[in-house]
């Protein structure tokens, strides 16, 4: 359904949508409490904001959270193409969000929706991957210089954005919440790595236990992975990595390392989590076994590099939702997931709804912190603050009902003091 305000799928899924944000609330009692607080004191009144998130029942909370602590308009866009919920999407236009989003966009489709976010010149963006902020700094710089900063939700649109500050490009602070430790620590080692086997397991059914898993990449979303793999019974589990001192961790953590050069050979289902390219390739397409299942937790869908499986097939068929089966020369079948997109949101929901509780209350509170300081931050990549960092975890252990202990005053001194030895 299309007008001026909105493009979605279907409004008529509304009351599905509303089912599933109801949920996702039970869930973020973090960010429901900072709604809550908000909603009475108006922080955000009139503030325009934009956003380009995966448009889910968890990023649902969130647009629900600024609108009520007095954004006075939110436009919002998904920031993959295939892991839109169009019944939230549907359900969040009948709250006053207007939404441009659903799922199977084409590229074109993918980027008007962006568009349209811009164009509604919003004073604070809120980004998953970048593609907004690339945006705006590449064709609508006039639009950029007037907005008060951003955020960024992945590792992926960080290192773009520090490279558009190296260049000296970047018009407006933004806060790379992804880097809040709250965030990475749980939302990429909690969340993708229960997520991604959820994808795995829903689009291909097949049993975990008894399998070698192979995981490019041991940063935080690759340890998650690997763990999950380990508890689901996998027979082994590989990491592959460029980086020597992840290789050596992933070692001392008990599980194997290799390159992918000699893993190829073995492995039963492959994961990519490096934010590169061409990390499953040609030379690596043709070693594989019969029946290798190929997924990606990386932000793009160019970690498995699909030019290169096309080239070497003869033919290619959709076999299950989500699972796209290539038959190569010599006969053998290899199963790409997800069109090589984020598995764990095109073929399953994304995170759980308790580890985005975390994410998206940081999301929050550095919108707030930005329109706060607006005006006196400087045009680079800042790190979620600290006190905010900490605000989070704090009320995640009160809505769980844990006490923690606090330094006395004696202690807070020790610390200080150089002076006391042994």
């Amino acid at each position: 359904m299309e007008c001026l305000e909105y493009k979605v799928r279907d409004l008529e899924l509304a009351d599905q949508g509303k089912l599933k944000i109801e949920w996702s609330i039970r869930h973020m009692p973090v960010l429901s409490r900072l709604r809550e607080k908000y909603s009475q004191e108006k922080p955000l009144l009139g503030i325009r904001i934009g956003a380009v998130l995966h448009v889910t029942k968890a990023t649902a909370v969130l647009m629900l959270a600024l609108r009520d602590s007095g954004a006075e308009e939110i436009v919002l866009a998904a920031s993959n193409p295939l892991s839109t919920q169009d019944d939230v999407a549907a359900a969040l236009v009948e709250e006053g969000i207007r939404v441009y989003a659903w799922r199977g966009q084409s590229s074109e489709d993918y980027y008007w929706c962006i568009k349209q976010v811009i164009e509604s010149k919003p004073d604070i963006v809120l980004d998953d991957g970048a593609d907004l902020h690339a945006a705006l700094h590449s064709e609508y710089p006039d639009i950029a210089s007037a907005i008060i900063g951003g955020t960024e939700e992945t590792t992926t649109g960080v290192t773009r954005l520090k490279a558009m500050e190296m260049s000296g490009l970047l018009k407006y602070p933004v806060i790379a919440v992804n880097n809040a430790y709250t965030k990475y620590l749980f939302d990429n080692r909690y969340g993708t790595g229960q997520s991604t086997f959820d994808g795995i397991m829903r689009a291909t059914n097949v049993l975990i236990a008894g399998k070698v898993v192979v995981i490019a990449g041991y940063g935080w979303v690759g340890k998650g992975i690997a763990t999950r793999a380990r508890g689901l019974g996998a027979r082994r589990v590989i990491i592959t990595e460029v980086n020597p001192f992840r290789a050596l961790e992933a070692v001392f953590d008990g599980f194997e390392v290799m390159s992918m050069d000699e893993a190829v050979k073995i492995g039963d289902i492959f994961i990519t989590a490096t934010g590169n390219k061409a990390v499953i390739r040609r030379e690596h397409f043709e070693k594989m076994k019969d029946g290798a299942i190929l997924a990606n937790a990386g932000h793009f869908n160019v970690e498995v590099w699909i030019p290169d499986l096309e080239a070497l097939s003869t033919s290619k068929r959709c076999i299950r939702p989500n699972v796209v089966e290539y038959k190569l020369r010599d006969g053998r079948k290899l199963y790409l997931l997800a069109e090589g997109r984020l598995v764990n949101l095109v073929a399953a929901e994304g995170h759980p709804s308790e580890v985005m509780d975390l994410s998206f209350s940081n999301q929050f509170l550095a919108v707030k912190y930005l329109y706060d300081n607006r005006g006196k931050i400087p045009p680079k990549v800042f790190d979620q603050p600290r006190d905010l960092d900490e605000k989070v975890a704090m009320l995640k252990l009160e809505s769980m009902g844990i006490k923690i202990d606090k330094l006395t005053p004696e202690q807070i001194e020790y610390l200080r003091s150089w002076k006391t030895g042994t």
